[in-house]
């Protein structure tokens, strides 16, 4: 079986042939004289070594440097380094602990008391692997089930919203579109609004949440939703209930610590808000609107605007984008239209590849 490995660095035989002595039948012995050739031997066999035993007062590089150099490269954390030195001034010592050595042993020493320290301090080392290891391990496995019951999600979050497609192939498209536009409306407030500290995993649910938006519009009559015209003002009112139908729905599976299940119950119920109140169901107004549903707000605007619909043509892009900041389709927060300002162009671009590409 391959010994692990010790390494002892001192520019005196004598002194790296008792510390070999000790520890030859567990280990296999390197031997340095001076800091440089060290250093070379670290590099050469870091997987196999359990310690280094250093000196401090040596030619070419001396154990400071060492030192510096196994912190610089970040070996320390994982390799113990234990000097053996005569030097036993206190601001050596404290100089040698600053840079991480496990511990200082002065010369002459008891082989018996080397042994035994060694012996602590690569169990220590050896426990605290495990420990990462296991960590490690367990981490991986955490990240697995949430990937999975992330992918369960999606796949739930899809075959919900395809009932509305089912229903109407307009409101399938207008789901698709509204995803792509919360990602690049999430991706610039990301960047520049930090105000809202929003992280990568938020904005990841917030974009997956988004496409059960009009989830309500299952419970809306097919009279209604599938008419072939501008709907007559109660017709309207019956319409606009499709946020509370879906929130209603959303309440069945509710899990109250379960962020993803808030992200879509906010945007269900309030993306018809409206910044100065004036939206429903609820009249909310300001900061009182979930960010989620103030970003799907605006992108669930702006699509209708650049979309065909039974009852209308679609609008141009500049003209969307200038019926939006003018207020023509209610009140947004500034900053979000600030972040829209931002983002315009890349709507374009994506509003263009999804009329050319309307598989995708």
């Amino acid at each position: 079986m391959e010994k692990d490995m010790i390494l002892i660095v001192d520019d005196e035989d004598i002194n790296r042939g008792i510390l070999a002595n000790i520890f030859e039948e567990q280990y296999e012995i390197l031997e340095a004289a001076n800091g440089k050739e060290a250093v070379e031997l670290v590099e050469e066999n870091l997987e196999k070594l359990k310690v280094i035993f250093l000196d401090l007062l040596m030619p070419v590089l001396d154990g400071f440097g060492v030192l510096a150099y196994m912190s610089e490269k970040g070996y320390m954390e994982h390799l113990p380094i234990i000097l053996i030195t005569s030097e036993s001034t206190a601001e050596s010592a404290e100089k040698a602990y600053d840079y991480g050595v496990s511990d200082i042993i002065y010369k002459p020493f008891a082989p018996r008391v080397v042994m035994r320290r060694t012996r602590n301090i690569i169990d220590l080392y050896d426990s605290r692997k495990e420990m990462e290891r296991k960590l490690a391990e367990r981490t991986k496995k955490l990240m697995e089930s949430e990937e999975k019951l992330r992918n369960n999600n999606e796949f739930l979050v899809n075959a919900l919203s395809s009932v509305v497609e089912f229903r109407s192939l307009e409101s399938g498209e207008h789901i698709r579109r509204v995803k792509f536009f919360t990602r690049i409306m999430l991706k610039y407030m990301l960047k520049y609004f930090p105000e809202y500290n929003l992280t990568e995993e938020d904005a990841e649910s917030i974009i997956r949440a988004s496409a059960l938006h009009d989830i309500g519009k299952i419970a809306i009559p097919d009279a209604i939703l599938l008419k072939p015209g501008k709907l007559t003002d109660d017709e309207f009112e019956i319409m606009k209930q499709h946020s509370v139908y879906g929130a209603e729905l959303l309440e069945r599976f509710k899990q109250d610590d379960n962020q993803f299940y808030k992200d879509c119950y906010d945007i269900c119920r309030y993306h018809h808000e409206r910044y100065d109140g004036r939206g429903y169901p609820d009249h909310l107004k300001g900061d009182e609107i979930p960010i989620s549903a103030q970003v799907v707000s605006l992108v669930d605007v702006y699509d209708a605007l650049v979309s065909r619909r039974v009852y209308k043509e679609s609008y141009t892009h500049d003209l969307a984008v200038q019926m939006i900041k003018n207020g023509e389709c209610g009140q947004f927060a500034p900053k979000i239209l600030e972040c829209f300002d931002l983002a315009k162009e890349d709507f374009f671009c994506v509003a263009e590849l999804l009329e050319n590409c309307s598989f995708i």
